[in-house]
C-alpha cells in the first residue's frame, strides 16, 4: 500500500505558480466524490490509494497523476470534468524551474550549450539522467528522482520541433568517459549521442582533455536565442551565475562559446571520438 500511495502524485512546491490550479482540481475531486456518495477512504480503497493521499489531493497539496484523474473520472461518473485537467496536471508535475526552462527552450531558434561535468540534459537517456540524480547529496527521495527524470525527458521534445532550432553542443571529453550509472548506462548514452549527432540541425563537438588552450575553464555556458532577436544566457563563471539578457553581457558568453567551439574537435572528428569511446566499453 505504501508504494501505491507514493504513486498517486507529487507534492506541490511552496509558492509554485501552478498551486491555484492544483487546488482547484483538488476541490473538484472532492465535489465529485461527495456527489457520488463516497468517503475519502472508500475512494482511496477502490483506486488502491490511502485515505491520507486522497485528502492531500483534495486539499491541493498533492499533484494528482493524470492516470488518477482518468480513473477517478470513471469511478465518480464525473462526465469528463476530471479528465479535462489531465494535461494541466501532466505539466504541473514538473518542477517550476524546469517548466520555465522548457518554455524558453520551446521558443528558442538557436541554442549554444557547453557542458563540462556531465552530458547535457537535452542529450541524456532516461537511465543516465536517473543515475545522475541519484548521485545528489543529500540523497533525493525516490519520487523526486522520478519526477526530475521525467521532467528532463519531456524537454527532449525540442528535437521534434518544426521548424527545428539550431542546436550546438560542446561536451568535455571526461563527460564521455565517466561511467555514471555503470558501463551499460554509459554505452547507451554514447549511442544516443551518435544518434543525435546525425541530425542536420544539431552540431555535437568534443573538447579533448589534452587541449592546452581552453576558453571554458570558468564552467558551463548556455545561450538561448529567440526569433524576435532577443536572447538569454548564463554561465557558472560569469555574472555570478545569474541569467543575463542584455547584449553586452551576451557578447561575452558568445565570445567564450565561439572560442570553445574553435578549440574543440570538429563535429565529424567528435562523432569519430564518440565511436572510439563506445568501442572501448
Amino acid at each position: 500500500m505504501d508504494e501505491a500511495v507514493d504513486e498517486a502524485g507529487w507534492d506541490v512546491e511552496p509558492g509554485d505558480e501552478i498551486e491555484p490550479v492544483v487546488q482547484a482540481v483538488g476541490r473538484l475531486v472532492k465535489i465529485c466524490r461527495e456527489a457520488a456518495g463516497l468517503r475519502a477512504s472508500e475512494l482511496g480503497e477502490t483506486m488502491g490509494y490511502g485515505e491520507d493521499m486522497v485528502r492531500k489531493i483534495e486539499r491541493g497539496v498533492r499533484i494528482p497523476r493524470p492516470e488518477f484523474l482518468e480513473r477517478a473520472d470513471r469511478l465518480l461518473n464525473a462526465q469528463g470534468h476530471l479528465r479535462a485537467f489531465m494535461e494541466d496536471m501532466r505539466r504541473a508535475r514538473y518542477p517550476q524551474k524546469v517548466r520555465r526552462l522548457a518554455e524558453m527552450e520551446s521558443r528558442a531558434a538557436e541554442m549554444l550549450l557547453y557542458s563540462n561535468h556531465n552530458i547535457h540534459g537535452l542529450l541524456q537517456t532516461p537511465e543516465y539522467a536517473k543515475a545522475l540524480f541519484e548521485t545528489s547529496l543529500p540523497a533525493l527521495p525516490p519520487d523526486q528522482v522520478e519526477r526530475e527524470t521525467a521532467a528532463r525527458m519531456a524537454r527532449k521534445s525540442i528535437f521534434e520541433r518544426h521548424p527545428a532550432p539550431v542546436l550546438s553542443f560542446v561536451q568535455e571529453q571526461v563527460t564521455l568517459e565517466r561511467p555514471i550509472g555503470g558501463k551499460m548506462v554509459l554505452r547507451r548514452q554514447l549511442e544516443r549521442l551518435l544518434e543525435v549527432g546525425q541530425l542536420r540541425h544539431v552540431s555535437l563537438q568534443v573538447m579533448p582533455t589534452d587541449r592546452e588552450d581552453h576558453a571554458g575553464m570558468l564552467g558551463l555556458i548556455e545561450v538561448l536565442k529567440f526569433t524576435d532577436g532577443t536572447a538569454i544566457g548564463r554561465s557558472d563563471g560569469a555574472f555570478n551565475g545569474r541569467p543575463v539578457s542584455n547584449p553586452r553581457d551576451l557578447r561575452v558568453l558568445e565570445m567564450r562559446y565561439g572560442m570553445i567551439r574553435a578549440q574543440a574537435l570538429t563535429p565529424r572528428e567528435s562523432l569519430a571520438f564518440v565511436e572510439h569511446a563506445l568501442g572501448r566499453l
